[in-house]
């Protein structure tokens, strides 16, 4: 009945025995009975493969395609067909990091080019071979700053800080014993004035903030990493990576570490997944960083290879004294923004973060002139900008809906704007439109 078990009746009794019952019912005696299924399970009949495919196909005709100018994260960037393609490639597809290297010469050189792409996205020394997401990026940053700061266990968080990334860091800190720490948002952006007066309160080991920041704003951190330096605390910014190829990067701010999502490098919104974190830093704190860096060397006839390097701190052979559980990467998803930015160069990323600036400063003007928005703060934003409406935001939110538009995110009494390279004027001028009934 059940032929694709891998366990016989002789496993499962010696799996029992070594954990001390006699039987599964004793094994799951804790559970209480109030909350045990006694039903049977709705399973569908059997089904074909040819009928499975009908099913999930008219499953997927229910999805409504909608223009997307929402962002908070996650945004809708054109992705070169050529990606998928080179993905599919049986070499290619997967997502797990290669431990031998005398067979996965391929797979470590695609990891290679990642770590130096992004390094020098970010302007840092140092780059691992990607991480999970955006916000356990910016979670494991916070713990190297702690793991770093050795005695210092307080970590100051930008008010301005996505809420979702802050979610995640409220959790590792909870496990870590870590205290999180939220600086007030002044005028929509981080107060320096703030950070200095925290920092001199002793016991800070790091200062997180974001670029852009929740509300789309490129603020002004000048200051900020000598604020940081001269209390031993570290400076570490979480930012876009596609908007990286037009501002200041997280090294000319003087960070200690860069961390965020690599999402907006060409990976689909996929529904939320699967993404690739970015974690880049100064070279000091090489032996901090969690996951795996991938190293260029000789073999014995003198050729390039390229192999893992600084295994001594991974968790498999150092566990007691790991600072991270992350002990792999999301290789394939690596790949894909190594190929994006190949394919797109520099001149290519600058071009589309041009194009979402415009787009975004249309929209923003189009929907000022309605006399129905109110740009809520008068600073400088990149592609995403957050407006307040004289009307029912939900009403309009629902009018946007029904039009095939999905008019950006709902944030506080507002809306959160996003606009990227794919959004045309046409369809601008058709969210203005509708927003202005």
């Amino acid at each position: 009945m059940f032929k694709y078990f891998p366990h016989t009746e002789s496993d499962l009794q010696e799996m029992l025995k070594t954990a001390g019952v006699d039987s599964l019912d004793a094994l799951y005696a804790q559970i209480p009975d109030s909350i045990r299924f006694k039903g049977d399970y709705e399973l569908p009949r059997a089904a074909s493969e040819m009928e499975v495919r009908q099913i999930f196909e008219r499953l997927g005709e229910e999805n409504k395609q909608l223009t997307c100018f929402a962002g908070f994260g996650v945004y809708d960037h054109y992705t070169p067909s050529v990606i998928p393609s080179l993905l599919q490639r049986s070499e290619f597809l997967t997502s797990y990091t290669p431990y031998q290297a005398e067979i996965s010469q391929g797979t470590l050189h695609y990891i290679f080019e990642y770590q130096s792409m992004m390094a020098e996205l970010t302007g840092m020394d140092i780059s691992n071979a990607s991480m999970y997401d955006g916000t356990t990026a910016c979670a494991e940053a916070m713990m190297m700053a702690v793991a770093a700061g050795k005695k210092q266990n307080k970590v100051l968080v930008s008010g301005c800080i996505n809420s979702k990334t802050y979610d995640v860091l409220k959790t590792y800190a909870l496990h870590q014993g870590i205290e999180l720490e939220v600086l007030p948002i002044k005028d929509g952006t981080t107060s320096l004035d703030d950070v200095k007066a925290k920092l001199a309160e002793g016991g800070v080991a790091g200062v997180i903030v974001q670029q852009p920041n929740i509300y789309g704003i490129v603020e002004d951190f000048t200051g900020f990493a000598e604020a940081c330096h001269e209390q031993k605390a570290l400076f570490i910014m979480d930012s876009v990576a596609a908007d990286l190829a037009v501002l200041k990067t997280p090294g000319e701010w003087g960070a200690d570490i860069a961390v965020g999502d690599g999402q907006s490098l060409g990976i689909p919104m996929l529904f939320g997944g699967p993404y690739v974190g970015y974690m880049c830093c100064t070279e000091k704190l090489i032996r901090k960083m969690p996951g795996r860096i991938v190293g260029m060397t000789k073999d014995n006839r003198d050729q390039r290879a390229f192999v893992l390097t600084l295994q001594a701190r991974e968790q498999h052979i150092r566990r007691q004294k790991a600072t991270s559980n992350i002990c792999s990467n999301q290789s394939l998803m690596a790949l894909f923004v190594t190929i994006y930015m190949s394919l797109m160069g520099k001149q290519g990323l600058k071009e589309a973060a041009e194009l979402s600036y415009a787009g975004a400063h249309y929209l923003c003007d189009e929907l000022l002139k309605t006399g129905r928005f109110k740009l809520e703060y008068d600073k400088p934003f990149l592609n995403e900008f957050y407006v307040t409406y004289d009307g029912d935001v939900d009403t309009l939110y629902q009018r946007f809906i029904e039009a095939g538009i999905l008019g950006g995110i709902r944030l506080e009494k507002g809306i959160l704007f996003a606009v990227t390279e794919k959004r045309t004027k046409e369809e601008i001028d058709n969210l203005v439109k509708i927003a202005a009934l």
